[in-house]
């Protein structure tokens, strides 16, 4: 995999190391990201990327050292250094190196990855309902896109590996089915499209967003509503969006989902 990275006012090859050992975000999980696409010089929404990722950071008591503008120039630098054709991930992140408890604001560093990442085969994948469930917003600053939230995604995940499944359907303190462990959640029954309301205990996704617009403009309203987990078990289709691509995740038909691959259980 082609990976570069920005830091400290210059491109290099690679990932070198950024962090101390003494960086409060080392220690204390105050690193923030996001996540963008690059395909065919095609990049979408990066303005929408990068000012998420400068609200997140003042979420967590940092100050960016960039504006959008400025982060914007700076990935499409990095894209230019690949291949025209390249599928990429571009990657900025901000954390802090000074500090203890509280982040120091004046002592924040930014660094950006842009690497290879093929886009997804269009093949399902099975999931199970996790017993790890998303915060609420007085739990953890579920705002932000945040280094610190996304143990919680690794542990769903390991505990639906461990049960034989790919991913898991995450829940929310009062039930509702919120997302998947690494992405926004969708459902297509009877000609409806849904996607669970906004609660502000999962990301509201930017490509979620876009995909709400581009079926608005063909004249498919979305319904955001309170989803249960028996919904996604009725028959129907479930996929999901994420900036790393969309799945369509299967058809949910006599207890299992058919995804043209065979079938998996969903459970």
């Amino acid at each position: 995999m082609a990976v570069i990275t920005y830091f400290e006012s210059d491109w290099h090859e690679g990932a070198p190391l950024i962090q101390s050992s003494m960086a409060q975000s080392f220690m204390h999980g105050s690193t923030v990201f996001d996540g963008a696409r690059a395909f065919n010089r095609c990049v979408p929404d990066l303005d929408h990327h990068f000012s998420r990722l400068i609200d997140s950071a003042e979420i967590m008591g940092l100050q960016s050292p960039f504006s959008v503008q400025e982060i914007t120039d700076l990935a499409i630098e990095g894209v230019k250094k690949f291949p025209a054709e390249a599928a990429l991930y571009i990657r900025p992140s901000l954390f802090a190196e000074g500090g203890f408890l509280i982040p120091d604001p004046d002592d924040i560093r930014f660094v950006m990855t842009v690497f290879d990442a093929l886009m997804p085969e269009p093949k399902g994948f099975s999931a199970c309902l996790s017993n790890f469930r998303r915060p609420n917003p007085d739990m953890a600053p579920t705002g932000a896109k945040a280094a610190c939230l996304y143990p919680n995604s690794s542990l769903a995940i390991k505990e639906a590996n461990k049960k034989g499944f790919d991913n898991a359907v995450m829940r929310d303190g009062a039930d509702n089915v919120v997302e998947f462990a690494s992405s926004n959640l969708w459902l297509v029954k009877d000609g409806e499209v849904i996607t669970p309301a906004h609660n502000r205990t999962f990301l509201n996704g930017i490509t979620r967003q876009r995909v709400i617009s581009l079926l608005g403009e063909t004249g498919i309203d979305v319904c955001e509503r309170e989803v249960k987990f028996k919904d996604g078990k009725r028959n129907g289709q479930v996929t999901y969006t994420s900036p790393s691509g969309r799945k369509y995740v299967g058809e949910y038909k006599d207890g299992k989902i058919w995804n043209g691959q065979g079938t998996e259980t969903f459970s």
